[in-house]
């Protein structure tokens, strides 16, 4: 079912739902004791690749209709948000993080924060989150508002929970992760809780998220059919 705003707004309604819910401890516990884990993460990834499929192809096929035309300045503004939603997205990825939600992280709690989670806990969700304001900003029709609304939604959301999930696995220790690291970018930096060099994040995964934000320019016209420089 494509064609029609209402369409592309169930589609991202249960997308965003469905990672919220099914990742809820009252829900996932009971499940993934009578399922097993791994029959319950194939389902889990069916049905999100289903609703990702149908969100992305309803988005495609939605009417063009303005909620308001972005000033030109608000389009500079996203260019300037991407770089950063690439380098945490890059760094957040290749970077050892108590606050992942695969890996180890029970090891690098002591440890404490590095690199990218200096600024940001959350680096990975952010980037994503990002990557949703920056489109929120620059395209002003409703189905571009709906999607990638949706998608900031789910990312903000997705670490808020993220935090709760680590605090009742790790309970003190988590707490003292997170007194010196920040949900939000750059706020423990700010606060001077913690000191951190550009070196520390690594030249190479700077290099690599400016790489991709170079990458999704030259692309986008032909990846999405628009350019993403304003005119």
């Amino acid at each position: 079912m494509t064609g029609t705003l209402g369409a592309l707004a169930v589609a991202t309604v249960l997308f965003v739902a469905s990672h919220l819910i099914f990742s809820y401890p009252a829900v996932r516990a009971p499940l993934v004791a009578r399922f097993g884990e791994a029959i319950f993460r194939a389902a889990y990834s069916v049905l999100s690749l289903a609703l990702l499929a149908w969100m992305v192809l309803a988005y495609r096929d939605a009417p063009i209709v303005d909620a308001f035309f972005p000033p030109i300045g608000l389009q500079h503004l996203a260019l300037l948000i991407m770089p950063f939603a690439c380098v945490f997205l890059i760094a957040g990825v290749t970077t050892a993080n108590p606050a992942a939600m695969v890996g180890s992280p029970g090891k690098h709690l002591e440890a404490g924060p590095v690199g990218i989670v200096k600024v940001t806990r959350h680096p990975v969700m952010w980037g994503f989150a990002l990557w949703g304001i920056a489109h929120l900003l620059a395209n002003g029709d409703v189905a571009s508002l709906i999607l990638f609304g949706g998608l900031t939604v789910l990312a903000l959301i997705g670490a808020w929970a993220q935090d709760g999930k680590k605090r009742r696995q790790f309970g003190e220790a988590w707490d003292s992760f997170t007194r010196w690291t920040s949900f939000v970018p750059f706020a423990a930096l700010i606060r001077g809780r913690v000191r951190m060099s550009f070196a520390e994040i690594g030249w190479w995964r700077l290099g690599l998220g400016l790489a991709l934000y170079g990458g999704l320019l030259w692309l986008h016209p032909w990846l999405f059919g628009v350019s993403p420089l304003p005119l």
